[in-house]
């Protein structure tokens, strides 16, 4: 079902802001250089008076009234609104963000010190108030993704600390709460029943002020932000779904920035406003092993074996990704040597003409043309496949009720907290919050738990590859190419934010 149009609100009005931290002015962005930029590294973003407003068109329009704790989440990361504590830099590991420093006292808690820094609304970011918004991240239903399998409780410290305490030992916390579901806002954010209300609530160097339903939202630059006053003077946002429309949109000046832009358009674009990010994200077709036809091991085994990986990569990805190799692609550089290929599949059995419905959505333009060349690689092996597609808002709560047999989507596996466990923990296991297989299964769960509780960095990488392994052998998911995003940057535009997990694009250096 669409999500309600939400009203157009006006700006909210503040009293006076309380003084920055001089040192701020010194501050370039905190990932300014973590990830490739579109041109010349962002130069201190403190300098700007002015700068002209950013427009960008995004794929996803909200699907959840943009609640951080959900899959809008990243809606408000990638546009500069919100921050968590963490952040990751280049390479993956945890880095400061409203935390300056955090260190383990014991296995289960954490101490996290605070930076000076103030809330969209004009009020301090406070162990109180951080804490409080923690709070709220663990009591909301969905959980978020990053809290999936996890208990945690976060209290103030002192002037500037805050004790987050796991009810297991977490050895991964720190890059845990880097997750843009777990983003601190303002006290006043927190509504009854759970609402959470980002507009003007939020940390980052641009201020969400409007949101025009699912259609656009304007955003205002956040003069007291604590990494220095962003170059560009604010942001027009637009969300088209449709990856031809982006590319116009662009091609035609309409735009400064547009993401995911379909290979097919890619051509369309002058070679130097393209820029293509290998990333983290892995292309699936997840069997619904809950209910239906694919409750049989043997038809998942079947579905599995009828798939040909190469022609998808090749055919519709243009070669713009890899054939599928696992959960974990090649952006994850350390999994290659370390893979684990799975033990104990049911062998194939026979289709038998076993009516299916194949779900997919068109946010991404490659993902219809995909299940096309699917349902004739499943009917060819003896399925009756029903194709439906939806634009994603309209199609993740049915997915996640089991109401199809088959689901193909595109997920970055590093996404939610870097962790690549984590990910297994959410996606895969009897209770993870974002389980669109509705895999349930004992060996699995128990791998994935084990995973959980190793400490180093290695072995927690062996770990997480033998519990990919287990998953892999129950058929339940069939991982089919590796993909390489296509992001559209105007030749003005420079500080664009491009990173593997795909959280970040629009920052305090980005500018035209």
């Amino acid at each position: 079902m669409r999500s309600p149009r939400r009203p157009v609100r006006p700006r909210l009005s503040r009293g006076p802001r309380p003084p920055r931290l001089l040192a701020a002015v010194f501050l370039t962005p905190l990932l300014a250089g973590c990830f490739a930029s579109s041109g010349d590294d962002a130069a201190a973003a403190s300098g700007a008076d002015h700068g002209s407003r950013l427009r960008v068109a995004l794929a996803f329009p909200p699907a959840e009234n943009l609640s951080p704790h959900g899959a809008d989440a990243t809606i408000l990361s990638r546009l500069g609104v919100t921050e968590g504590l963490t952040a990751l830099d280049a390479n993956g590991a945890a880095a400061p963000a409203l935390a300056a420093s955090w260190r383990r006292e014991d296995d289960r808690n954490w101490l996290f010190t605070l930076r000076e820094a103030a809330f969209q609304d004009g009020t301090q970011v406070t162990p109180a108030a951080v804490a409080a918004s923690l709070t709220h991240a663990t009591e909301a239903r969905p959980v978020p993704a990053a809290l999936s399998g996890v208990t945690l409780t976060a209290k103030a410290e002192g002037g500037t600390g805050v004790r987050v305490t796991t009810a297991a030992p977490d050895p991964v916390l720190p890059l845990r709460l880097s997750s843009p579901g777990l983003a601190v806002l303002a006290p006043k954010a927190y509504g009854k029943k759970g609402a959470v209300d980002p507009v003007g609530t939020g940390t980052g160097p641009f201020e969400l002020a409007e949101v025009t339903g699912a259609t656009a939202a304007r955003l205002d630059r956040f003069d007291d932000y604590w990494g220095g006053r962003a170059q560009a003077s604010g942001v027009e946002v637009r969300f088209i779904a449709d990856g031809t429309a982006r590319a116009n949109a662009l091609r035609t000046a309409q735009v400064d920035l547009a993401e995911a832009i379909p290979v097919a358009q890619a051509a369309t674009l002058d070679a130097d406003t393209r820029r293509e990010t290998a990333t983290t994200r892995t292309t699936s077709l997840l069997l619904n092993a809950r209910s239906g036809v694919f409750k049989d091991p043997a038809l998942r085994a079947a579905a599995r074996a009828a798939v040909d990986t190469s022609a998808l990569a090749e055919g519709v990805y243009e070669g713009h990704a890899d054939a599928g190799a696992g959960i974990y692609g090649p952006a994850v550089t350390w999994a290659a040597g370390k893979r684990v290929p799975p033990a104990g599949r049911v062998a194939a059995g026979s289709p038998g003409g076993a009516r299916l419905t194949l779900a997919t959505y068109d946010n991404r333009p490659e993902l219809p043309e995909a299940a096309q060349v699917l349902k004739q690689q499943l009917e060819k092996a003896g399925f009756q496949v029903k194709l439906e597609v939806r634009e994603y808002s309209r199609l993740e709560s049915d997915a996640l009720a089991g109401k199809f047999d088959a689901f193909l989507g595109a997920r970055n596996s590093l996404l939610d907290t870097g962790d690549p466990v984590s990910l297994l923990a959410s996606d895969f296991t009897c209770d993870g919050g974002y389980n669109l297989a509705l895999l349930c299964d004992r060996g699995v769960d128990r791998a994935v738990a084990a995973a959980q509780t190793v400490a180093d960095t290695g072995e927690r990488q062996d770990a997480a590859l033998a519990a990919e392994a287990a998953i892999l052998a129950t058929d339940a998911v069939v991982p089919l190419v590796h993909q390489r995003v296509i992001t559209g940057v105007g030749a003005e535009v420079g500080g664009v934010l491009l990173d593997p997990y795909e959280r970040t694009l629009v920052g305090a250096g980005t500018r035209r």
